[in-house]
């Protein structure tokens, strides 16, 4: 049987614990976000300098110890040397522990004492706790480093801790995709989900048909601000895309960090950029595919040929051998609209020849093609909550976004569910009322709402809930040109989501999370970081740099 971490823990370090730690509020001056689940003071202080050591016995801890002092000389401006002296003291030693000695791979046990930092459990629980260490750092300390003595017991709440960016409507560079991935791995977000196609652009070069970027990736201009009808564009050509090398080098560089990407390729709709590119996969032969410079929703969808699924299975297979620590591909399945299948011959025949009564027949026996390719190459599908409109796979996994209802229902129907309900977690919605932000979608956001979301609906069987595997937050780009934009809209948003998602209900408060977003605050302005300050007034939504603080 497993033994708790704390029992591990006490055995190597002596220190006294408790079997099953309960959920304890922070006592003394310390400041984390997400919220641990346990935290004890201890007498003294750690007086960090650069002739402290890094003892780091294997593998992982070498390379743990690569991580801290990445943190080290970002924040500080040193590096620490290496010591194999186990028994040294002024030393920050990882302690692996097997995967088969505990529970959760995500705990952790950091321990500062007067004379010796410990941190301690799985890689990549130990990951999570340099995180922890990080934030008990006074920045503004020159030289020496004064660390207050401390004990802290924590693991997630929820094992699926994840957060969104669309680069279909505005392509990021990927130097900002790297930032925005060691920005939420510093917030323990594990999961990065990747929305590369959509009918505005394709981002990702597919080697087989060369044609997907050469075409799909580029849009002349895009809709002037909310100017549908009539239609005024902004003359502005909007292109970009990421070749096979630069996303290797971006999973390298996210596995680093302990963020696993969800790459998703949107089909049968959303799917303009593609039938720009290659409009022989269309139902229309004779028709003007175009890669899209407005928003919504279209009728350019995928015909079920079996040359369609040719290339969607070549496509598909560069995409999952591109990604190889992901357990999933999210292959959208949202907002279809049926128009050109029911005005297809070809389609018509198909309902016959398969016994497809209607066209959302059609889509799930599509889907179900799609998912089958899918689990033969040991992936696991993730969808819109559409998918549950129809008949799904029970192997499916459903993200949630039309808000709580259709998760619940898929959890009920024991489908494993990421809640994404866009009324809580749908960052590209304003933060304050329209007319005092940027330009947006949907309804104000504020932080105060994303904090007070509980993913476990009240209701929901403890049974069922089971098949909750956390949450996202989810950047839109429609109206978010580039990444200062991004920033301001994800922070602090996604902060506040990252304790909902890691953090107990019984240690989460909102006037103390925000007291501790304060000195979070002043971490990212260190880093450069775009974001609106909550208790600052709000910026004119003509400002090219929406901003509340200066960075």
């Amino acid at each position: 049987m497993k033994k708790c971490l704390f029992v591990l823990v006490a055995l190597i370090v002596g220190c006294s614990v408790r079997e099953t730690p309960e959920p304890k509020q922070i006592t003394g001056n310390i400041s984390i976000i997400p919220h641990p689940l346990s935290i004890g003071r201890l007498p003294g202080e750690f007086l960090l300098t650069p002739d402290t050591k890094i003892v780091a016995s294997d593998d992982a801890g070498m390379r743990l110890a690569s991580r801290l002092n990445e943190e080290l000389r970002n924040n500080l401006g040193f590096e620490l040397g290496m010591t194999d002296d186990a028994d040294a003291a002024d030393a920050i030693t990882f302690a692996t522990l097997p995967n088969e000695a505990i529970s959760n791979p995500e705990e952790y046990l950091l321990r500062v004492e007067s004379e010796h930092i410990r941190i301690i459990g799985s890689e990549r629980g130990m990951f999570y706790g340099i995180q922890s260490l990080v934030k008990l750092l006074n920045l503004e300390s020159k030289g020496t480093v004064t660390i207050p003595a401390a004990e802290i017991y924590d693991a997630p709440r929820f094992r699926y801790r994840g957060m969104h960016l669309d680069v279909s409507r505005h392509f990021m560079s990927v130097d900002f995709v790297k930032k925005y991935i060691r920005l939420l791995s510093q917030y323990k977000f594990n999961y990065f989900h990747w929305h590369l196609t959509d009918d505005q652009g394709w981002r990702i070069e597919i080697k087989k048909y060369p044609r997907l970027t050469e075409i799909g990736s580029k849009r002349p201009e895009t809709v002037l601000e909310k100017n549908y009808h009539p239609y005024i564009g902004d003359r502005i050509p909007v292109e970009g895309f990421y070749s096979q090398e630069e996303i290797r080098e971006i999973v390298k560089y996210a596995k680093e960090r302990y963020v696993t990407i969800v790459p998703e390729i949107d089909l049968p709709g959303h799917s303009s950029a593609a039938l720009a590119s290659y409009p022989q996969f269309g139902c229309k032969k004779v028709y003007p595919y175009r890669v899209k410079t407005t928003w919504g929703a279209f009728p350019d969808v995928y015909c079920p040929t079996e040359e369609t699924f040719q290339f969607i299975q070549d496509v598909l297979g560069e995409v999952i051998d591109l990604f190889p620590e992901s357990p999933y591909l999210h292959i959208g399945g949202d907002e279809i609209i049926a128009d050109h299948w029911k005005e297809s011959a070809f389609v018509q025949g198909l309902k016959k020849t398969e016994n497809l009564k209607t066209e959302r027949e059609v889509q799930d026996w599509f889907l179900q093609r799609v998912e089958s390719y899918v689990r033969s190459r040991g992936k696991t599908i993730i969808g819109w909550d559409e998918l549950l409109d129809g008949k799904v796979s029970a192997s499916a996994t459903i993200m949630s976004w039309r808000g709580m209802e259709a998760g619940i229902r898929a959890a009920k129907s024991h489908h494993e569910t990421i809640m994404a309900p866009d009324s809580f977690a749908y960052f590209d919605h304003p933060q304050d009322q329209p007319g005092n932000e940027p330009l947006s979608l949907g309804n104000p956001v504020p932080i105060e709402k994303v904090y007070s979301f509980e993913p476990v609906a009240t209701g929901i069987s403890h049974e069922d809930a089971k098949y909750i595997l956390g949450a996202e937050g989810c950047v839109w780009t429609e109206f978010i040109r580039g990444p200062k934009n991004v920033e301001y809209m994800a922070f602090p948003r996604a902060i506040a989501l990252a304790e909902v998602l890691w953090s107990p209900v019984a240690v989460r408060n909102y006037e103390d999370f925000s007291d501790r977003l304060a000195v979070e605050l002043l971490r990212l302005d260190r880093q450069i970081v775009n974001y609106r300050n909550p208790k600052h007034a709000v910026v004119s939504p003509k400002s090219k740099d929406h901003r509340n603080r200066k960075s």
